[in-house]
């Protein structure tokens, strides 16, 4: 007779640790072994570091070889609204039920666990990104940032090949991790205090980017390079890798893969991708995560040169406090709007009054009738910028209850360049 299954959802304890490490390998297909029960304390402190037990939440199955059967973890975070203002983020990773136990509602207590705590925190919105995407709109989130990749064919590109520095004064230079952990903190928060979309990283973040925290997985040291105005301004820095391909008769056919590039200026964002392309032996450019209107295309003489080989969603956001959500961003122009917010989680619903103007904005729950009605799924990417109201209305997901109320949410809430998130998490 087969044993029934009890599946209790709860904090993980520091013992459970090995366990839940094993199930979040399992979910994501990874090879390399977990940290068991005889691994060095040294190493589980490593892999603990990020790990808050309070909110790394576990489904345990007590009749299973291996009690925990699905992982949840979740983390403060800032993240930027329209305007520059970082709000109280609950950022939310490492999500995933073994195969052996989907279908058994584990994933929805988790998340109906983490997001009441959140709201009970007073976090403004949930994020994450996720693996697939049909999984988290049933829980509020919506795609708030996209997120686009480019494959440059260095010899069509229209650049000169003997290009060696900057124009305009500016210089660039090599440097490695430990000016990386100096110098690039200051400068991603200069970043993100103007892109709508980012977040912040910890120190951990930063440590874990050059190599001094590994959670276990190999390490290839990269390469980075930094970019100073002509006034000596730090505005750029990238960090990449490079293969060592060969082609017939000894041609090199060498590939840069880049893994982040933060530039605070279109010099140096052009600085920084004209040093890349000018590297010997290099024929190839990867960008990695780029917005979804980068730059790049268009500061190569010839933008074909660029392959777009990657345009998806990215960053998904969960509004937990419209109030405070609509009062943090700034607006594109003046107007009223009263917004009725559907929400299936019981978070955030409700109906909201809306006067925004270019001395900010005032936003307050109301009983007056709607002028748009919309899920608060809908809601995230039109809060962040990212998307046409008169787009989701010929969708079908947004409703007009007032004429011009669509037109009228686009000229509030458009903004001039999309958001973007550089980072996964």
């Amino acid at each position: 007779m087969t044993t029934p299954r009890t599946l209790v959802v709860r904090p993980v304890t520091t013992a459970d640790i090995p366990d839940w490490l094993t199930a979040l390998k399992t979910v994501f297909l990874r090879t390399t072994d977990p940290l068991g029960a005889d691994a060095q304390p040294e190493a589980l402190a490593e892999r603990m570091e990020p790990i808050d037990p309070a909110r790394t939440l576990g489904a345990f199955d007590d009749t299973a070889p291996h009690p925990c059967v699905a992982t949840f973890r979740s983390f403060p975070q800032q993240l930027t609204a329209v305007g520059g203002t970082a709000v109280p983020a609950d950022a939310i990773s490492n999500v995933g039920v073994l195969p052996t136990h989907r279908r058994r509602g584990l994933l929805s207590r988790m998340m109906a666990h983490d997001l009441a705590a959140a709201k009970e925190r007073g976090d403004v919105v949930a994020t994450l990104v996720p693996t697939e995407y049909p999984i988290y709109g049933r829980f509020g989130f919506g795609p708030a940032t996209h997120t686009a990749e480019w494959t440059v064919e260095v010899p069509r590109s229209g650049l000169d090949p003997r290009w060696s520095a900057p124009e305009d004064g500016g210089r660039i230079d090599l440097v490695d991790g430990a000016d990386v952990r100096k110098l690039g903190p200051g400068l991603h928060d200069r970043l993100r205090a103007a892109q709508p979309g980012a977040v912040d990283r910890s120190d951990l973040w930063w440590r874990a980017a050059t190599g001094l925290v590994r959670f276990g997985r190999p390490w290839t040291e990269p390469f980075h390079a930094t970019f100073h105005s002509a006034s000596g301004e730090l505005e750029g820095l990238v960090t990449y890798t490079c293969d060592d391909e060969w082609g017939g008769g000894t041609q090199p056919q060498a590939t840069v893969q880049v893994s982040r590039l933060i530039a605070t200026t279109p010099a140096a964002e052009r600085a920084l991708w004209h040093h890349l392309c000018s590297i010997d032996l290099v024929t190839r450019v990867r960008s990695g995560h780029r917005a979804p209107d980068d730059l790049l295309p268009h500061l190569l003489p010839d933008p074909r040169a660029a392959r777009l080989t990657t345009l998806a969603d990215h960053l998904w956001v969960r509004i937990l406090d419209v109030v405070r959500a609509l009062e943090a961003r700034t607006y594109e122009g003046e107007g009223t709007l009263v917004l009725e917010v559907v929400d299936g989680g019981g978070l955030a619903g409700g109906r909201y009054r809306l006067e925004a103007g270019a001395d900010g904005a005032h936003c307050a729950e109301t009983t007056e009738d709607p002028d748009l009605t919309l899920a608060v799924g809908d809601l995230a990417p039109l809060w962040l910028g990212d998307e046409s109201a008169a787009r989701l209305a010929a969708l079908g997901r947004v409703w007009e209850r007032r004429e011009g109320a669509v037109r009228m949410a686009d000229a509030l809430l458009r903004t001039s360049r999309r958001p973007w998130c550089p980072d996964i998490f």
